[in-house]
């Protein structure tokens, strides 16, 4: 299957994609990940992402989608792939879809993880009230504040490409403040109903 990943930080992402990486048989590919990957290759594209981030520049669309196109074509993305982190915005996801056209592909779906905001920093501030309480080191990322700024880059950025991919039928939505087992569940519901749909389609 191919298959994006959305999902707000905080919502558990990183370990239901991992457990979907494992049930399917299929690479989970992440943007950082992609990027390391093709400069530590040396490829054409990963030494053109090197300059660009040697010289601390953010790396433009054209260079990721290029990046995503070289590893799609990698042997073990054969049977398909789960995209995380990409696309996050709406010029990516028109340029993943016509990547994909060119080389008689699609996605399957795209998996949404929906979470309460206020949960999630409720979540995250006891996590820290517990890890000082022990004497514990908080991490930055743990911090409400860098949470909450992190979660209203993700709504500004992201938003729209759920929406893009709604319009398209392409999307399916999970609860993801759901105890982790019963999200797990939850997902494998939705990969059902995107096979149910492909079958009708082959019909």
């Amino acid at each position: 299957m191919r298959l994006v990943f959305l999902g707000p930080p905080g919502a558990g992402k990183g370990t239901q994609s991992e457990l979907l990486k494992r049930r399917l048989g299929v690479p989970q590919l992440s943007t950082g990940d992609m990027l390391r990957g093709a400069v530590r290759a040396a490829s054409p594209v990963g030494l053109k992402a090197k300059a660009i981030m040697d010289a601390g520049q953010l790396v433009s669309d054209d260079v990721v989608i290029g990046i995503v196109a070289e590893r799609i074509e990698e042997a073990d993305a054969g049977q398909g792939f789960i995209l995380d982190g990409f696309p996050r915005t709406v010029a990516q996801a028109e340029a993943l879809e016509e990547l994909l056209a060119e080389r008689a592909l699609r996605l399957d779906g795209v998996l949404e993880l929906e979470v309460n905001e206020a949960a999630l920093v409720s979540r995250i501030e006891k996590r820290v009230e517990e890890t000082r309480a022990v004497g514990g080191v908080v991490r930055a990322d743990d911090q409400p504040e860098t949470l909450k700024a992190r979660l209203d880059a993700y709504k500004v950025q992201t938003s729209p490409v759920s929406t893009y991919y709604d319009q398209r039928g392409l999307l399916y939505r999970v609860n993801g403040m759901l105890p982790i087992d019963t999200v797990t569940g939850s997902i494998e519901e939705q990969l059902a109903a995107m096979r149910a749909v492909h079958q009708q389609e082959l019909r």
